[in-house]
């Protein structure tokens, strides 16, 4: 049985143009060798598994190379290249520095740099996770790092650039390597499949590439294991079985019965997902970043930060034409707050079925909305299309051309001209037909009978001045059972005036008491309201300019004018030893 050789391992890049996704940096690093500009230190930050060692390595390999390409690559066939590749190089020392970071390892380390190679131009010291060296490591490295001798270059890596002292930043020049991209994970994973002759749907890459968080070397791992799993063939349903991932086709068949008000297929569906073992977290999370790729497919411009294969985004592209931005929008701000209140949720089932019936009825709302261009009416027993626009046209024609008053036994009023058509409105005594006009004059006038009848219902009882002050102090009494002091302290200050039209003024001391009032508005006006049976009263504050503001706020103010009243407190008070600070 041959030994085998994770794909991680086997397909680690060994040139610069063969790191996937850094070429922002790898042409910085090849720039730098060729214009002979190299720093003496360099720091690579980034997340896990995206070629920051695998970047350093290449560095160390091509700057100690005795015949570097017109490209800036290493050679390969020097005694310097054979050696690396065969990992014998007396010039590259890798430190892990989750295990040595001491003061002892580093002081080791110093008292290596001072020796010059024996072969090449460099020694090259590459310090990985450097950001796990303790605070007297880093202190004992600085001085080293500072000012190096020419032969040595030090490479330090780290996945937590935060965690590093300023003093060995400053020292330092700082790569930031990004996540790796989508597509440019799923591209290399297909050149892997063809290197290992290996039958493998795009779809399949993709999902791959998504659920490895940009992380390259992750992703090759699962690749690893799916590809154990599946027996050299890779199929899109495969990897959702093995990986236990949400299918993007549920959220397909969500939104689209989301979108037609469907509300039995929802519920059906959530179940269906509930069933296979999903959280429902991770569900409305996963239809808000669903929502979200429609939203960015309503432009085809937009359609490549999809990051998904050209099948799938003509697909978004085509259910993108079905949804409103209006919908969409609104759909989000549900999915973020159903997102949001899931932890504190007793019954999260329902907090997600509530959410999903939310939305749907947006779009049912919205569908409802839209005015129609058209409707069906029935002339002379003949069904046909009437616009909106020919409505508008007949509704001033027949104002032009009224007649007095017909029979109404007559069957077939002709009050319009023979252009107009009529609906038919069947009635069980007889049939008679009507203009469309005059069908929407009446539904017209109808809804201003319904409002007059509102407003009627309005109560209007007038009173007087005293009867009002009478009530003033009813409103103290009322606020003060409420446990609102204060308020009631502010509403018997000054006596509030009554003008015209039922709007009461009250006077306040500062805009503190305005803002007080304010708040409370509407508790004291709907109280004022019912006990004076008139509904159009009012309230509005002024701020009379030098009135002296007798309200005690503090308990410090609040004994203060108590004991003005009783002065024996002040002796009640020493008796008891309270705090004379109150």
């Amino acid at each position: 049985m041959s030994d085998f050789i994770v794909s991680a391992r086997k397909y680690r890049p060994s040139t610069f143009n063969a790191v996937v996704g850094q070429s922002s940096i790898t042409s910085t690093l090849k720039n730098a060798i060729k214009s002979n500009q190299l720093a003496q230190s360099f720091l690579f930050c980034g997340p896990r598994g995206i070629g920051k060692t695998s970047c350093a390595r290449i560095l160390a390999k091509t700057i100690n190379c005795e015949n570097i390409t017109e490209n800036i690559e290493a050679c390969n066939e020097c005694v310097s290249c054979k050696s690396f590749n065969e990992n014998a190089s007396f010039n590259v020392h890798e430190l892990d520095a989750a295990s040595n970071n001491s003061v002892d390892d580093i002081r080791r380390l110093v008292d290596q740099v001072r020796f010059a190679p024996q072969i090449g131009e460099y020694n090259i010291y590459i310090i990985d996770e450097v950001h796990m060296l303790s605070t007297q490591a880093f202190n004992a490295f600085l001085k080293t790092l500072e000012e190096p001798p020419k032969h040595a270059k030090f490479i330090l890596a780290t996945t937590e650039k935060h965690k590093i002292i300023p003093t060995i930043l400053s020292r330092c020049q700082i790569f930031d390597f990004k996540r790796v991209g989508i597509n440019d994970i799923s591209n290399h994973l297909a050149f892997v499949a063809k290197s290992e002759e290996i039958t493998a749907d795009q779809e399949a890459f993709h999902l791959i590439a998504q659920k490895s968080d940009g992380s390259l070397r992750d992703s090759l791992s699962l690749f690893d294991r799916l590809i154990s799993f599946s027996e050299k063939e890779l199929t899109y349903q495969g990897v959702i079985a093995h990986l236990n991932i949400l299918d993007y086709e549920y959220y397909f068949k969500v939104t689209a019965a989301l979108l037609k008000n469907d509300i039995n297929t929802l519920l059906l569906l959530f179940n269906e997902i509930l069933d296979n073992g999903f959280d429902g977290h991770h569900f409305i999370i996963g239809l808000s970043e669903h929502l979200r790729d429609i939203l960015v497919a309503k432009d085809e411009s937009t359609l490549q930060l999809l990051e998904k294969g050209e099948t799938l985004q003509q697909r978004y592209l085509e259910q993108s034409k079905l949804s409103e931005l209006s919908f969409l929008i609104r759909a989000l701000s549900l999915c973020n707050e159903c997102d949001v209140q899931y932890k504190e949720s007793n019954n999260k089932r329902l907090l997600v079925e509530l959410s999903l019936m939310r939305i749907s009825s947006i779009g049912h709302q919205t569908a409802e909305k839209k005015s129609p261009k058209s409707f069906i009416v029935t002339l002379n027993d003949e069904k046909k299309q009437i616009s909106v626009e020919k409505v508008t046209e007949i509704e001033k024609t027949t104002e032009s051309h009224k007649k007095p008053e017909i029979e109404s036994n007559s069957e077939v009023a002709d009050i319009t001209p023979k252009s107009i058509p009529r609906i038919s409105l069947l009635s069980k005594k007889k049939s008679k037909t009507i203009s469309i006009a005059a069908a929407f004059k009446q539904m017209n006038e109808k809804k201003d009978v319904e409002e007059e009848m509102d407003i009627s219902k309005l109560r209007s009882t007038d009173f007087s001045s005293t009867k009002m002050l009478e009530s003033w102090k009813e409103v103290i009494s009322f606020v003060k059972q409420k446990g609102k002091s204060n308020l009631g302290i502010t509403l018997g200050v000054f006596l509030p005036e009554l003008n015209d039209n039922f709007v009461i003024v009250l006077p306040l001391s500062n805009h503190s008491q305005v803002e007080m009032i304010l708040e409370e508005k509407y508790m004291i006006l709907e109280f004022l309201r019912n006990k004076l049976e008139n509904d159009y009263i009012e309230i509005t504050t002024k701020v009379i300019k030098g009135a002296k503001n007798n309200i005690p706020y503090t308990n410090k103010d609040k004994f203060s004018k108590m004991m003005k009243q009783n002065p024996y407190l002040e002796t009640l008070r020493m008796k008891l030893g309270l705090d004379p600070d109150y």
